[in-house]
């Protein structure tokens, strides 16, 4: 059958593109595509080359292992290739790979997986000769890579001799050089005040940073590392039988081991593996992107073999992206509750950490000029916990023809006032208080979960009380009847009186609830209870100086003069008057905490400050810090000279390095509970 000469050029296009982010990657070190984008891109080949044969050429990305390694280092050729994975994205992808290996072998019984953290990092390969360490080699196009043995020398979780009194002649060992979070952090606040660009994640520092010239930026840039394969090619006695053996003799060698692998019984216990640690891993210390699961039996491994890519007998199973590729349909923006302008990317549908995402921010005009956003641009899109998506990156090199930059508006969209952009700000604001966008986004605030939690005081009513004038601020809506709402759209008089009442209901929520559901600019609710705990009234708090609130801990210069600004405004006291003659609560209660029944709190970590690491036996973080704060402490993120105690648990990370070397005291989850207990 004749191909068509469309299908011909999209593959040529394809090629060019691979080829140029392979050359750029591996060669230049500047890479020009994400890694999803790159997989989106060489799947598409894969498949057009399945369905036309035919076309297929040698020089083809999916033809060969890997590009060529960069040349500022000596190339070296591995003894034994350095292979990539496999990789599976979904739990019907992991079965059909089970049934391929299983077709592979005659009589299949008895076999075990090892599942370890898939470790978002740089692989190297690490030659010992009679117990010392003699080479270390990056990973390059797996058949050769560049020898960078100085470097790795300075990574402290390689051992430069093994922990064998009789060591094998010759050792080879491959693992991943990761850089731990804090790390990662640490290194981009400094380039970012010397002026560099920064990494735009772990990965790419470490590789970075790997391939530095200077071994000694290396040694300051504390890089780690975790082994987990093994070869011992000339002493067969010695060498283990599994893969779960070969990991213990490697720890037992002086090497790191993944604490968190796992010996699973079958498929199914891989799936519980990976499923559990989708959640887990975002307490870990370093990044992880997904499970490897190994066939135990080496001696299995060694049947099955290597496609032209990778061994059969190994998958790595990957979480949902971080990061993903889409391309722009639209460009609109959003006024929200106070008057910013957002300019927001409407996008082709993508899967993002494990959500389908059609919205991304652009933030403001800065951001807009900076990316150079166009409509029909491909672009990397990003979510960080959960706020939405953000665009990182648009890749120019996809840009079709004829694309034009896109402008801000001069008016709001909502009410058509001149949108102005405040001395020192980089948002765009409608100042209009009358704003519809504005109103409905104050009244959506303050029924949230975090805030009044109004049930069944959803968008689509808030859209309707607004748009027909009924609500004109937060107070009005205890005005609201029976009657005005059952006109609503798809609301009846069961409905509407059950709105009432959750209404009315929402008078009994405290003081820092209220406070956080006024919408101060900067006050979350994190901030609205220690306000609260500082003031017994509103009316206090309307009197503290901007001094006195930057004295309240955790509240810094840009929240405390925000917080006066507010008070000063005659509208909003009016509001607080109005919203106090409605019954809402503006006065310091004793809130009470949800505690487990065996504690009974003394304050005894009234004034100190506590940091949680790692994963406690039976708390949750959430409830460990309701328990500090019942007790009177105070919980951050970061340890610093400040810090009282660590709260330490399994798999603690970097945090726990630093506390040490502070000499800050700490306290087991036993411990933690037997103080607050015992009030001592």
């Amino acid at each position: 059958m004749a191909v068509s000469t469309e299908i011909q050029q999209r593959i040529e296009q394809l090629r060019q593109q691979l080829q140029k982010a392979g050359y750029a990657y591996y060669v230049l070190d500047d890479p020009i595509m994400e890694d999803a984008v790159y997989d989106r891109l060489y799947r598409e080949l894969q498949d057009l080359e399945s369905q036309y044969p035919e076309l297929i050429v040698p020089d083809s990305p999916t033809q060969r292992v890997g590009d060529r390694p960069a040349t500022q280092f000596t190339s070296v050729r591995h003894n034994i290739p350095l292979y990539s994975l496999e990789n599976a994205f979904n739990l019907e992808e992991l079965k059909k790979w089970q049934d391929r290996w299983q077709r592979q072998i005659l009589e299949v019984t008895g076999f075990e997986y090892v599942c370890e953290l898939k470790i978002d990092g740089s692989a190297l390969a690490l030659t010992y000769e009679n117990g010392l360490f003699v080479k270390g080699v990056t990973r390059g196009d797996g058949i050769s890579g560049e020898d960078i043995t100085q470097n790795v020398r300075t990574i402290r979780s390689i051992p430069l001799r093994l922990n064998l009194e009789k060591p094998p002649e010759l050792v080879e060992v491959r693992g991943e050089a990761f850089l731990p979070i804090d790390e990662f952090d640490r290194i981009n606040r400094e380039r970012e005040r010397s002026g560099e660009s920064l990494f735009a994640n772990p990965r790419n520092a470490a590789a970075g940073t790997l391939r530095q010239l200077d071994p000694q930026v290396v040694d300051r840039r504390r890089l780690d590392f975790f082994a987990y394969t093994l070869h011992i090619p000339n002493n067969p006695e010695v060498r283990p039988d599994m893969q779960w053996e070969s990991l213990e003799f490697l720890q037992k060698m002086g090497f790191r081991v993944n604490p968190n692998r796992k010996l699973c019984a079958s498929l199914e216990a891989v799936a519980d593996y990976f499923q559990e640690w989708d959640e887990k891993r975002k307490i870990l210390a370093y990044m992880t992107d997904g499970a490897v699961a190994k066939i135990n039996s080496i001696p299995l491994q060694r049947e099955l073999g290597f496609t032209q890519k990778f061994p059969r007998w190994a998958i790595a199973l990957k979480y949902p992206a971080e990061e993903a590729p889409t391309k722009v349909k639209a460009i609109t923006v959003n006024v929200g509750r106070t008057g910013a302008v957002t300019p927001m990317a409407i996008m082709e549908p993508v899967q993002l950490a494990g959500t389908t995402v059609q919205r991304a921010t652009l933030h403001n005009r800065d951001r807009i000029a900076e990316l150079d956003i166009r409509v029909g641009d491909t672009v990397i899109i990003r979510k960080a916990g959960e706020i939405i998506p953000e665009v990182l990156r648009v890749l120019p090199e996809l840009r079709p023809e004829g694309t034009i930059p896109y402008e801000m508006p001069e008016n709001c969209p909502e009410c058509g006032s001149q949108l102005v952009r405040p001395e020192g700000e980089a948002v765009t604001r409608c100042v209009n208080r009358f704003c519809p966008a504005i109103v409905r986004g104050s009244v959506v605030h303050w029924a949230s979960r975090d805030a009044l939690d109004i049930n069944g005081l959803g968008e689509k009513i808030v859209e309707q009380i607004v748009d027909r004038a009924l609500v004109k601020s937060v107070a009005d809506l205890y005005a609201l009847t029976r009657e005005q709402l059952a006109t609503l759209e798809r609301m009846g008089q069961k409905s509407s009186e059950k709105l009432v009442a959750a209404i009315a209901e929402s008078k009994k929520q405290s003081y820092a609830r209220v406070l956080y559901g006024l919408g101060i600019r900067y006050v979350g609710k994190v901030n609205a209870e220690l306000l609260t705990e500082n003031s017994t009234t509103i009316e206090q708090l309307a009197k503290m100086s901007v001094g006195d609130l930057e004295n309240v801990h955790g509240i810094g210069l840009e929240i405390a003069r925000s917080v006066w600004e507010w008070f000063q405004n005659p509208e909003n006291i009016s509001l607080v008057e109005n919203l106090r003659s409605a019954g809402l609560n503006f006065e310091r209660g004793e809130d009470s905490l949800s505690l487990p029944s065996d504690f009974t709190t003394k304050g005894v970590f009234a004034g100190k400050i506590l940091v949680i690491t790692g994963t406690l036996p039976t708390l949750g973080r959430k409830e460990a810090e309701a328990l500090i704060k019942q007790a009177g402490g105070k919980t951050t993120s970061s340890v610093s000279k400040k810090t009282d105690y660590l709260v330490v648990g399994e798999n603690a990370g970097s945090k726990l390095e630093k506390a040490e070397k502070l000499g800050i005291s700490q306290l087991s989850e036993d411990q933690l509970r037997e103080m607050i207990a015992g009030g001592k």
